[in-house]
């Protein structure tokens, strides 16, 4: 056993993880390995999306585009034009009012919908124009484009122009119904006081001829209670008409509630600006996040199917989107209401105010002569008829001019017409996006192949793993070497072929190398059967003799010894137990193999138990002696996972050569055989691959060198392992051609 003085090993234990390793190479080996997996999920995905798109039905988009403006009157300054026309504001509030129920209720007004397939067999057809009408604003230049989807093209231009002429007749009776409406009050109210200001006129022009003398001695204008009188009527009868105009507002506002749209217009259109501008954006800012919801809802469901999680999520996040819109219009109404039923409120506070100080005024007045009261009290009323006629004519006049302010102008700038060419599905994106889904699925999955797999398929992977020197990599034996016996003489048989050089650069390292003199005998063994470690003893050996080295292969293969087979020998008359058992000499077993410098050693009679024998001090002499005598001795052995046979051969040899078999051997299987080895203190000098695949193109399979066969070292009538006849090379020729 190879240990030091106090009992440890010479040779420390790397640390050797089982799981998967990824290499930089793994995604071109999954490729290499996987190629009909990989290119045949791409195809069927392809293929699926083909059948799947021929049975969606199309849909078209017809598109209509309006331009909105405000107007701005000329006697608004320029500096006051950025305030009350905010574009990214009112367009998106328009871009809404689109697709409100009232805009589409009239649509449908416009439409005959009865005969229209569009709506055959729908309840809800105010549903359908709003599922599948889009609005979208543009940059920077005004215009709300106008978009509806549908299977039939004529239909969906149809649709998109009479919601169009349902939007600009709704803009028509919200003109009509805004400062319209206010200002026909007022200019009912103008008629009344031109009246109370006429027949008070008349009355004081009565007065003064009855009376003669105020029309020479009166000074009215220098009277103290008389100017304070008149000043409080002037402000009283001011009061009044705020008061009238206030309440008209409120009322007016209350009416409009339902609809914030309108409600916002309306007060716009007061004032002659924006209100609350931080709701407006904020409003804003949520319909356009409505917008873009409601488009990637769209996108989605050409991939996924309404139930789908994904879809929920995005339908959740639409209506917290929409309740939010109308929690913020909601808190908009409420706040808008209560200002001005707080100005109402005022204005009667005001008015009543001013009423109680002129009955104050009044009893002072009485005080005075009964003519010039009775005189006074004619002319502040005529006067006070004639001044509230003035500011009713002024306030008509103000909102002759505020009424045009952010009133909007709605011009149709293109109307849909039937599209030729179907939008939905794009088959040539959607096909794209099938082909490449389905090719990295199926690169995924030989990818998850490739990791798990626990096969061992190249020495790189080899090296990695175990952490081992390859000492070198045997291709795959083809026909016609396919025969067992003609398989373990390749290099003998046709030393021109790949196979024959690999076994030449396999012997190097122990004609050059490190091993040289060093290693003299070398157990060949493999973690399980069927991995080619008796072919690679056989072979080596030829060509460790070839380069004139006297090489001994000791067949210590109990249960399924195969060397005598393959150099023709008879392992029952006497062998390698037999010597162990003292019933035959050394010289005696050892048979030449026909190949000058290769002697045999047979396994001989079965032996009853050989771990035991190999267990004796009598063979650990053999083997010693072996190695005096050899310049190579060559045990073949057991495999390691199946026998302890090979731990206890391999703590006796100076080194191991573990045979792994290319996509056969496994990552476990190799792991625990190079532990159990190591347990037992053996050294090992490397791996062997066997039965690498050959690579089309590969620059070392050259065709120029054709391969040269010795038929003569198979002669007829040999039977190989199973009992089995072995033909001569010529006849495998004649059978192959």
């Amino acid at each position: 056993m190879n240990t030091n003085g106090n009992g440890s090993l010479l040779y420390p234990l790397p640390e050797i993880s089982p799981g998967p390793r990824v290499t930089p190479g793994i995604l071109i080996e999954t490729f290499q390995h996987h190629p009909v997996m990989i290119l045949g999920m791409g195809i069927a995905a392809l293929v699926a999306a083909y059948a799947l798109l021929g049975r969606a039905t199309p849909r078209y988009t017809s598109t209509a585009r309006v331009y909105v403006e405000q107007e701005i009157p000329k006697v608004i300054r320029d500096s006051e034009r950025g305030v009350m026309t905010k574009q990214d504001n009112y367009l998106y509030t328009q871009a809404e009012v689109l697709r409100s129920n009232p805009v589409l209720s009239g649509a449908l007004a416009f439409l005959n919908p009865g005969p229209m397939r569009t709506f055959v067999d729908v309840e809800d057809r105010l549903s359908v124009l709003h599922d599948n009408l889009e609005t979208a604003v543009g940059k920077m230049d005004g215009i709300i484009n106008i978009s509806f989807k549908g299977p039939h093209p004529e239909e969906t231009a149809e649709i998109v122009n009479a919601v169009v002429d349902a939007y600009v007749a709704f803009h028509t009776d919200q003109k009509r119904d805004t400062a319209a409406a206010l200002l026909k009050i007022l200019e009912e109210a103008r008629i009344h006081y031109d009246a109370d200001v006429a027949q008070k006129y008349q009355r004081l022009l009565e007065f003064r001829r009855q009376h003669e003398s105020l029309a020479f001695g009166s000074d009215q204008g220098n009277h103290v209670i008389l100017r304070q009188m008149e000043q409080l009527l002037t402000q009283l009868s001011q009061a009044k008409v705020a008061t009238r105009q206030v309440g008209h507002v409120y009322e007016t506002a209350v009416s409009l509630a339902e609809d914030s749209a309108a409600l916002r217009q309306f007060l716009e259109a007061r004032h002659g600006r924006r209100v609350d501008d931080a709701t407006a954006n904020k409003i804003a800012s949520l319909q356009a996040e409505l917008a873009r919801l409601e488009g990637a809802r769209a996108d989605v469901l050409l991939e996924l199917k309404p139930e789908h999680p994904a879809i929920a999520t995005l339908d959740a996040e639409i209506d917290r989107t929409q309740e939010k819109i109308t929690e913020l219009d909601r808190q908009f109404v409420r706040g808008q209401l209560a200002v001005l039923e707080q100005e109402w409120v005022a204005a009667r506070q005001k008015e009543e105010e001013l009423a109680a100080q002129c009955e104050a005024q009044r009893h002072q007045v009485f005080s005075l002569n009964d003519e010039l009261t009775q005189y006074a009290r004619l002319q502040s009323d005529y006067e006070e008829a004639k001044k509230s006629s003035g500011i009713l004519d002024d306030r008509i006049k103000e909102l002759s001019v505020t009424e045009a302010v952010g009133r909007l102008t709605v011009t149709i700038l293109e109307r849909a017409t039937a599209a030729r060419m179907p939008s939905e599905p794009r088959k040539g994106r959607l096909m794209a996006i099938a082909l490449l889904l389905g090719t990295c699925a199926g690169f995924g999955w030989g990818l998850i192949r490739e990791l798990y797999d626990q096969r061992l398929r190249s020495s790189q992977e080899i090296s990695a793993l175990l952490r081992l020197p390859v000492l070198g990599a045997v291709p795959a034996i083809r026909s016609p070497l396919h025969s067992g016996i003609v398989r373990a003489q390749v290099v003998r048989i046709c030393p021109t072929g790949s196979e024959a050089e690999a076994f030449r650069r396999l012997r190097t390292p122990f004609l050059l190398g490190s091993f040289n003199g060093h290693a003299r005998t070398i157990l060949v063994t493999s973690p399980a059967c069927g991995e080619g470690k008796t072919t690679v003893v056989s072979n080596l050996a030829l060509s460790l003799a070839q380069a004139g080295q006297r090489v001994l292969i000791v067949d210590a293969d109990y249960h399924t010894p195969k060397q005598h087979h393959i150099f023709k020998k008879n392992r029952w008359q006497k062998g390698l137990s037999s010597v162990v058992a003292g019933q035959a000499k050394l010289e005696d077993a050892i048979e030449p193999t026909g190949v000058e410098g290769l002697d045999l050693l047979a396994c001989g009679p079965q032996a009853f138990s050989p771990s035991e024998m190999f267990n004796q001090e009598r063979f650990r002499r053999l083997l010693a002696t072996l190695a005096g005598r050899y310049d190579r001795v060559l045990v073949d052995s057991p495999p390691v996972l199946l026998f302890s046979d090979a731990q206890i051969l391999a703590a006796q040899c100076d080194g191991i050569i573990l045979v792994l078999r290319a996509g056969t051997s496994t990552r476990g299987d190799s792991i625990q055989a190079h532990a159990e080895l190591t347990a037992v203190g053996a050294r090992i000098l490397g791996v062997v691959v066997n039965a690498v695949p050959h690579r089309r193109g590969s620059h070392r399979e050259n065709g120029s060198y054709r391969r040269r066969y010795s038929i003569e070292a198979v002669p007829a009538g040999v039977c190989d392992a199973k009992g089995r006849e072995v033909l001569p090379l010529e006849s495998l020729f004649e059978r192959r051609s």
